[in-house]
């Protein structure tokens, strides 16, 4: 019985284990540790471009994402206004 709680204990806790975000400076590094990857050295400008191209499309992936959830969330409203027209 004791083994059966701890295994719901774990799955309950692993989502959120994967929820983490990074801190600004962990994503620079991250993104430094990129661009050197693709050759540039740091301190060059090229370096700085590398790394607002990077956050410019994490921005843009943001926007994006935030734009599908608000199509699935929020429907265009549609305002429906009757006109009765009575023959004579």
């Amino acid at each position: 019985m004791r083994l059966h709680r701890l295994l719901i204990l774990a799955a309950l806790a692993a989502p959120l284990a994967a929820c983490q975000t990074m801190t600004a400076e962990e994503r620079r590094a991250a993104d430094e540790n990129t661009c050197a990857g693709y050759g540039f050295r740091r301190g060059t400008d090229a370096m700085a471009r590398c790394m607002l191209d990077l956050e410019l499309d994490r921005r843009a992936d943001s926007r994006a994402l935030q734009t599908r959830a608000d199509r699935m969330m929020w429907p265009p409203m549609v305002v429906e206004r009757r006109v009765i027209v009575e023959r004579r």
